[in-house]
């Protein structure tokens, strides 16, 4: 028998990571991401971030070459084996542009690009912000279809060029079967999406005076998108034909990657961007739009399960500038994780702000930059300053996190239905002094599993294709590899250098 194989593909705004599982243990065969060092975000102007997605494709072609020849690769996957299906995660919210030839007319406008702020603001105004939040449960605000907006309004060339615009994931897909699709949760997380009609939203579409046919054709999240050509397979040395049979923004898929599907459970990530997702069955919003609601993977007409995110700008970006910038990357990241464990939890006082990756949603769109506060030169070392870059991210984690406790209580529940959070062992979760100050400052248990974005990609494949007949089989080999829970002492006095960050936060929002 042939060694069946599912191939996760996780395009982020930092990397691109592959993963082979095996379809019937669940166990990871391979791992591979490309490039070693982040991607580059380019920013022309201030505020803009734009990657070109034809560097996304040079590194999906080349993450999935090293599948095959890393050392694990080698030992791990057998001379008889087959590649049953493809699954994509991709960064939400980008703007990809191709004409008619399916060619790449301008640089992807990603998720962190703060350009279209006032436009979405506007048509949030415009719109009636009670039937925005009532039909489409955000603003348009600063997401894909305000994006596209300003290339109307400033790029009209170049609007008038546009055959399809596509999200990041999209296009990974359409460059592995040729075909120019989407899905409900993408046009959801593009403001494109009518919850209340559950259709394309016309009257958005109108109001920005878009042709509607520039949106591309509906696939479902889990079931068969396209099959990989014969150009693509050679270039990517697989065998054509293999279906892919999922894709899914980078939390939704991180929230299946952990197996967060169901009304009151709860994921997170801490990767270029630090997100909280939790699941709900309820029409849920918040009126400020500093947090938002999307379909979820498995939302349907008749299930109609959607996700709340939070997401801070500025987390690991944050602490990869610092790596890079400020130590001239002399240290691994190992290396800062254990000067920031040498210090005290309050990082004696010093407090950091990590928002300098663009409009803060949970801000209310404000671009306030990183900052740090209270060093003293005789006081403080380079342990202080590292963990307290930790620290305030998870400051921030919990700032959203009460803002989306308010939702629930404005609904009228007494409170999010859930006290644990699931995240994989990736990222800034890998580093225990972040654990420890997630867990105690957001006073959440949190347990952490052995998965991350592009096995969860290779899982959904599995589950589009049909492979697995129930969850069990679908997340086998998902393990909790480690479980936190608050400590009473630690609570008390995060909680306090939380109530001091809180409140110089708010002053520098006002000023």
């Amino acid at each position: 028998m042939s060694q069946k194989l599912l191939l996760g593909i996780d395009v982020g705004s930092s990397s691109i990571k592959a993963s082979l599982l095996n379809a019937d243990t669940g166990e990871l065969v391979s791992l591979a991401a490309s490039p070693e060092h982040e991607m580059k975000i380019n920013a022309p102007e201030i505020g803009w971030a734009e990657q070109d997605p034809n560097t996304w494709w040079e590194h999906v072609i080349l993450a999935v070459k090293k599948l095959f020849a890393s050392d694990t690769g080698r030992k791990s996957i057998t001379q008889n084996y087959e590649i049953i299906g493809i699954g994509i995660s991709y960064q939400m919210h980008g703007l990809v542009l191709v004409d008619k030839n399916k060619k790449v007319l301008y640089p992807s406008i990603i998720w962190c690009d703060s350009r279209a702020v006032e436009i979405g603001q506007k048509a949030f105004s415009d719109l009636g912000e009670e039937n925005a939040l009532s039909t489409l449960l955000n603003s348009p605000g600063n997401f894909t279809a305000s994006k596209l907006k300003w290339v109307k309004d400033n790029r009209p060339d170049l609007y008038s060029k546009i055959h399809k615009i596509m999200l990041p994931g999209d296009y990974i897909a359409m460059k592995l079967t040729d075909k120019v699709r989407t899905t409900i949760s993408g046009l959801s997380e593009g403001i494109f999406w009518n919850f209340d009609k559950q259709s394309i939203s016309d009257e958005l579409i109108n109001y920005f005076g878009f042709e509607k046919g520039l949106l591309p054709e509906l696939v479902p999240t889990f079931g068969k998108q396209g099959e990989l050509t014969k150009e693509a397979a050679k270039e990517l040395n697989l065998k054509p034909g293999i279906p892919i049979s999922y894709r899914a923004g980078d939390q939704p898929n991180n929230a299946l990657s952990l197996n967060v599907l169901n009304p009151g459970e709860i994921a997170t990530t801490a990767g270029t961007s630090g997100v909280i997702y939790a699941v709900t069955d309820r029409n849920l919003f918040d009126p400020q739009n500093r947090v938002n609601t999307f379909a979820h993977v498995n939302y349907t007409n008749e299930n109609q399960n959607k996700g709340i995110l939070l997401c801070i700008n500025g987390t690991g970006i944050q602490y990869s500038w610092i790596k890079q910038n400020i130590l001239e990357d002399k240290y691994s990241y190992k290396e800062l994780n254990d000067f920031a464990s040498k210090i005290e939890a309050g990082s004696g006082g010093i407090l950091c702000f990590p928002f300098g990756n663009g409009a803060e949603r949970i801000l209310e769109n404000k671009d306030i930059n990183c900052q740090f506060s209270n060093i003293n030169f005789n006081r403080h070392n380079l342990g202080h300053l590292i963990r307290s870059a930790q620290e305030g991210i998870a400051f921030s984690f919990r700032y959203g996190l009460d803002i989306m406790k308010s939702m629930w209580k404005s609904a009228g529940l007494e409170t999010m239905e859930a006290k644990v959070v699931r995240a994989g062992n990736s990222n800034l979760f890998q580093s225990e002094v972040f654990r420890e100050a997630f867990v105690n400052v957001c006073n959440l248990d949190l347990e952490i599993y052995n998965t991350d974005g592009s096995q969860g990609a290779a899982r959904g494949a599995g589950i589009g294709i049909g492979y697995y007949t129930n969850n069990d089989e679908a997340f086998k080999g998902l393990k909790v590899i480690d479980k936190l829970k608050p400590e009473k002492e630690l609570v008390r006095k995060y909680d306090s250098c939380y109530q001091n960050w809180k409140n110089h936060l708010l002053t520098l929002i006002k000023t």
